[in-house]
């Protein structure tokens, strides 16, 4: 295995001791909240001796389906003995959810340490509270010696701060409309800009058979080496037992992936290709590989908690993502009543979220999040209206899921979605009861 070699330690001061007092810190740190851009990230990145890991990199990318696409290449690296740094976002309930070396989340004591050694560098540059976290796990992958980092990008990607780092894979799961107001109008510019993350002379996954030309077009013009899914590798099987058929050669036999839903199959495979690519350096063998897709989780994807009401938490929050959930429900079928618990936040286009799921839900409860950039639940009701449909309540978490649940008979399910934050709220909720 390659093994990087960590940065020679060093003690930096604490500007605070609690992980809470960084975190509330760096929210304000710096003028906005998202500034796009890699020169002070990078800058910064290079004091710190992290933007030339001396091991494989692979960065994901994409609309919907990179954080599955991550878990499934966590989980088939892990099962094949690698020390695997992964870097996700957003969190659920704990910051430390987006750190993870070996499987195991950053503890609050190690999060404090690379926050103080990414706080002593940046000197005078200031950073965004995602650039900060996206350092702080870059210099504790260094530090870890993790054999491979598998990084998430989280807005974009050619001006995303993981993008400082150059992959030996790039892997983009999916290209829709969501981020507009920073990625452009159509699947063109947002292709375009996800597709920054590719690197001339090494390979680039790119994981739906509808590919934008701009993604092909920025591929030719770099030299990226471009496998595109139903061209360069395929899958088959649509029940129980698949196959994979790659540039490498076929894997056989593999079984269910761990998540539900319809593209899980398209996820898995992207994960496989970008595995077939590396395969010289990072040797998987196809019995690891089986075994990473069967144990894959994440949560928030169509999360199932069975009972006599089942529970279904989704993080959907754009048109492609509530489409899928309306599939995975439909393929879901329950014998009595579909309730949803729905809140999004401002920037998603709400018609285009909710009509997916307007003929799969009997009762809507719409959650106030406590949260500046959440939508009213009054401007919900009207669009929900407008189709004809008038929901059961509105108000806070507590008073909303206690009145879901008391509405709910055996048989029925409970779906919550819109929103990550709908979803912890959910998470929390379940937990406390």
């Amino acid at each position: 295995m390659t093994t990087t070699q960590p940065p020679a330690r060093q003690a930096a001061p604490r500007r605070f001791a609690r992980l809470a007092d960084w975190l509330d810190w760096q929210q304000g740190l710096h003028p906005s909240a998202i500034d796009l851009g890699l020169e002070r990230v990078r800058r910064v990145g290079e004091r710190l001796g992290v933007v030339a890991p001396g091991c494989p990199v692979i960065t994901v990318a994409g609309t919907n389906g990179k954080g599955s696409c991550v878990a499934y290449l966590e989980a088939m690296l892990g099962a094949a003995g690698y020390r695997v740094g992964t870097y996700t976002s957003p969190h659920l309930l704990r910051y430390n959810e987006r750190i993870r070396v070996g499987g195991r989340e950053a503890s609050d004591d190690e999060l404090v340490e690379a926050f103080a050694r990414v706080d002593a560098a940046r000197a005078e540059d200031s950073l965004t509270y995602f650039e900060f976290g996206t350092l702080a796990a870059f210099d504790l992958f260094a530090r870890a010696g993790c054999d491979v980092w598998v990084l998430e990008v989280g807005l974009g990607g050619r001006l995303d701060a993981v993008n400082i780092v150059d992959p030996d894979v790039a892997i983009v799961t999916a290209v829709g409309l969501d981020h507009t107001d920073w990625l452009g109008a159509d699947r063109d510019s947002i292709g375009f800009e996800k597709a920054g993350i590719f690197r001339g002379g090494r390979v680039a996954v790119y994981a739906e058979p509808d590919l934008p030309g701009s993604v092909r077009a920025h591929a030719d013009a770099i030299g990226a080496e471009l496998w595109l899914a139903g061209r360069d590798y395929r899958w088959h099987g649509d029940d129980g037992r698949w196959r994979f058929s790659g540039k490498a050669g076929d894997i056989a036999d593999l079984p269910p992936p761990g998540l539900i839903g319809g593209h899980q199959r398209q996820n898995a495979a992207a994960a496989l290709a970008a595995l077939q690519a590396l395969q010289a350096r990072l040797p998987v063998t196809a019995a690891a590989m089986a075994a990473g897709i069967a144990a894959a989780r994440v949560p928030g994807r169509f999360q199932v908690f069975p009972g006599q009401v089942e529970w279904i938490l989704d993080v959907a929050h754009n048109r492609d993502s509530a489409q899928e959930l309306a599939g995975s429900l439909a393929a879901r079928p329950c014998p009595g009543r579909t309730l949803a618990v729905f809140a999004q936040l401002r920037r998603k286009e709400l018609n285009e979220v909710i009509e997916p799921l307007a003929a799969r839900i009997d009762g809507w409860w719409l959650l106030e999040l406590p949260d500046a950039d959440a939508r009213p639940s009054a401007e919900v009701a009207e669009a929900l209206r407008h189709r004809g449909v008038q929901p059961v309540d509105a108000g806070p978490a507590e008073f909303v899921f206690a009145a879901v649940e008391r509405s709910a008979r055996p048989g029925d399910r409970i779906v919550v979605f819109g929103s990550f934050r709908t979803v912890e709220e959910a998470l929390r909720h379940r937990g406390e009861r």
